[in-house]
């Protein structure tokens, strides 16, 4: 049987910028990105047309580095920068 993913579930600590959504750590990256998408949705900061975007207000901005529009995929990989 397999085992869940250890890795995955363990503990981070979260950066400032990224508490400021997702709220103080240590949290493992599942509930990370899990209230990262109640922030997104909370906001409506998901494009209508494109599903996939994710238009940054100020606080995203700061996690993913400046840029205004992030795809989802893209959203993982620069969040992760703030996880340690």
């Amino acid at each position: 049987m397999a085992k869940a993913n250890s890795a995955f579930m363990k503990p981070m600590n979260v950066s400032a910028d990224l508490a400021a959504i997702v709220g103080q750590g240590p949290l493992p990256r599942s509930e990370v990105v899990k209230k990262l998408w109640v922030y997104i949705k909370k906001n409506k900061l998901q494009d209508e047309k494109n599903k996939r975007n994710i238009n940054a207000d100020a606080n995203l901005k700061a996690v993913f580095g400046g840029k205004s529009v992030v795809n989802m995929f893209e959203m993982t990989k620069l969040v992760s920068k703030h996880l340690s």
